[in-house]
């Protein structure tokens, strides 16, 4: 979730522009094509329990025809303010804004110039008994009640999109959906914010992700349009500043502004209690009526594990929805640059413009409009590695097999069972919470993107990384859906976190990128595929956490995204396991407390165990597809 500024507005800015034989138009000449092209109003719009949402409106002057609306709603504001005071073109949008629709973007409640009270990631009211009842799919529905009947010029259709949050916002208009609301695509939508979205993965609280966004979301908003000052940690070196604060404890709530309580709240509900539960958006998704495209990145630092959850619960609960997922390779909103690269990887094509204008467009052309069908598959998604488009009708594709990898003597990875009797075989390493692994090598004070694709081998070489890797492939491997860990594993201590790395190790003689400014050599890169970790005391229930206990083996078993990827013929496939990912993943005290109240004494040297014999194998189960 990036901070508080316009989502796509921002995105627009900062992303790179389509490649044009002229010079790109200035920022005057962009906000002077919209002002030429359409009017601006601004609406307080009321919603059943009278609370008024503001509603920024940009209507087509052409009057020759009708128009649908493209909604989006968002609690990053929709500045700029004022009715003579326009949106600049954006540059990734260029072909909506002349193809023309009515564009509606409006604060979402208690946010920035629309009444009400803010709530986080609102939870879904499933029965409303009156108009007190309200929560993001009645708002929205009011909203679309409200300009049908309010905007002239319009053809009675809706389509509402957005990325991240707005993207949450997207998939609750959905749920219980307004008539008219025909297509709705969350981008990178928030699904569950306990089991893998933004702050917390498998429980384990992302905690330079969450603090900056935090500082960030709670500044005030300030006329004539900004935010209030922003945090400065006084140090670029983002490991060094969260080691040196030390435990959560130390952190300030005040730190956070208006979000001061919901990092409060955020702290004290450390297991996944009915204060998450119900901001899990995924049972609601019945009976959906709007034709759904889910869009994520596979290395969206951010909200990974939203555009599956949407996707496959409206796949379940919503059969006869028309409902497709499209996954490119990108970070966070990336499919509104080139997306051609993250960090040193290449993508060896533009894929953020092809699915702007190959895929969102005609999607949005045909359902609001009434265009050609453009016969998008169920699945559209980028195979990274190979670095090609592949259409499948389901996803997982159907034709891909499960096979397990398994952990294996000697710091071996095979898909061949070990063969050791030795009931006791392990790997060993001590995990340190006062020198915690690093999730990369970057000097940077945040979570940044490009740690999803970074290279590995500075974490290979710590002794508290166990490493395992498979001999060179003779053959492309072709990797497709969820991953499924199963560790047989101990400690010394009473909790542990585990981390699993999937990584692919390029070739020695593997070219490096002409030009290459930066310096890097791509021969032997270890490039970060897929990692998660797992915060141990939940092993039994992410409800009720329970200590290990020190020595005993327990099975720890978890699931991570999806991904589409080849590892090539010549390459090597590698799995890290660790018990540290800093800063990341918050320290875990390696002492069963509730972290957020540890004390320095707290935090403690644990032994720990991998095991691999073939009576407590430890695996990584895949889908190969052939």
């Amino acid at each position: 979730m990036r901070t508080a500024w316009n989502r796509a507005v921002v995105i627009a800015a900062a992303a790179a522009s389509l490649a044009l034989a002229q010079p790109a138009p200035s920022e005057a000449e962009r906000r002077e094509y919209v002002q030429a092209h359409y009017t601006k109003y601004e609406h307080r719009i009321p919603m059943r329990d009278g609370v008024r949402l503001f509603t920024a409106v940009y209507v087509p002057k052409d009057t020759s025809q009708t128009y649908p609306f493209l909604i989006r709603r968002t609690p990053y504001t929709v500045s700029p303010y004022g009715a003579d005071d326009y949106l600049q073109l954006p540059s990734n949008l260029e072909k909506f804004f002349r193809e023309g629709f009515i564009f509606v973007n409006q604060d979402v409640r208690g946010r920035i110039k629309s009444e009400g009270e803010f709530v986080n990631v609102r939870p879904h009211v499933p029965v409303k008994r009156g108009p007190k009842d309200v929560d993001e799919s009645t708002d929205t529905y009011d909203a679309i009640d409200w300009l049908l009947k309010n905007v002239p010029g319009n053809n009675g259709k809706a389509g509402i999109w957005g990325i991240s949050y707005p993207g949450f916002y997207a998939a609750m208009a959905a749920i219980d959906a307004h008539p008219a609301l025909k297509a709705a695509s969350p981008q990178a939508p928030i699904g569950d914010w306990f089991m893998g979205d933004d702050w917390r993965h498998n429980g384990a609280l992302f905690l330079a992700h969450t603090f900056y966004f935090f500082v960030s979301f709670g500044r005030p908003w300030i006329e004539p349009g900004r935010f209030g000052s922003s945090f400065q940690p006084g140090t670029p070196d983002g490991y060094d500043f969260f080691l040196r604060l030390g435990p959560l404890r130390n952190i300030d709530p005040s730190l956070f502004g208006t979000q001061a309580g919901f990092w409060k709240e955020l702290m004290e509900h450390d297991r996944y209690d009915a204060f998450w539960q119900a901001r899990n958006i995924r049972p609601h998704l019945k009976d959906i009526r709007p034709a759904m495209m889910t869009v994520g990145g596979w290395f969206d630092a951010e909200d990974l594990l939203g555009p599956f959850a949407v996707y496959r619960a409206t796949e379940s609960q919503s059969p006869r929805a028309s409902n497709m997922l499209v996954m490119g390779p990108w970070s966070h909103g990336g499919w509104m640059g080139d997306g051609d690269r993250l960090g040193n990887v290449r993508f060896a094509a533009k894929t953020g413009e092809f699915f702007r204008e190959k895929i969102m467009l005609p999607f949005f052309l045909h359902h609001l409009k009434g265009k050609d069908d453009p016969k998008l598959p169920e699945a559209y998604v980028f195979e990274t590695g190979r670095n090609q488009w592949r259409r499948h009708e389901a996803w997982p594709p159907r034709e891909a097999v499960e096979r397990m990898l398994y952990l294996r003597a000697g710091g071996k990875l095979s898909f061949e069972p070990p063969r050791d009797d030795d009931a006791r075989a392990f790997d060993e390493y001590v995990s340190d919470p006062a020198r915690p692994v690093p999730f990369t090598d970057e000097t940077s004070p945040l979570m940044t993107y490009n740690y999803m694709t970074s290279d590995q081998r500075f974490a290979s070489r710590r002794t508290d990384v166990a490493v395992y890797q498979s001999e060179v492939l003779e053959a492309d491997a072709t990797l497709a859906g969820p991953i499924e860990c199963s560790l047989s594993v101990s400690t010394s201590g009473t909790d542990s976190d585990w981390v699993v790395k999937l990584i692919d190790v390029y070739p020695g003689g593997f070219p490096d990128p002409s030009p290459n400014p930066t310096g890097v050599r791509m021969g032997g890169y270890q490039q970060l595929v897929r990692g998660e970790p797992f915060r141990g005391r939940f092993h039994n229930s992410f409800e009720k956490p329970e200590p290990f206990e020190p020595g005993r083996v327990t099975k720890v078993a978890f699931v991570m995204p999806d991904i589409y990827h080849t590892f090539r013929h010549g390459h090597r496939i590698m799995i890290h396991v660790q018990s540290s990912w800093f800063p990341l993943v918050d320290r875990n005290p390696q002492k069963f407390v509730p972290i957020h109240r540890a004390t320095e004494a707290d935090f403690q040297k644990a032994t720990q165990r991998v095991y691999r014999s073939r009576e407590q194998a430890s695996w990584i189960k895949v889908r190969v597809l052939r």
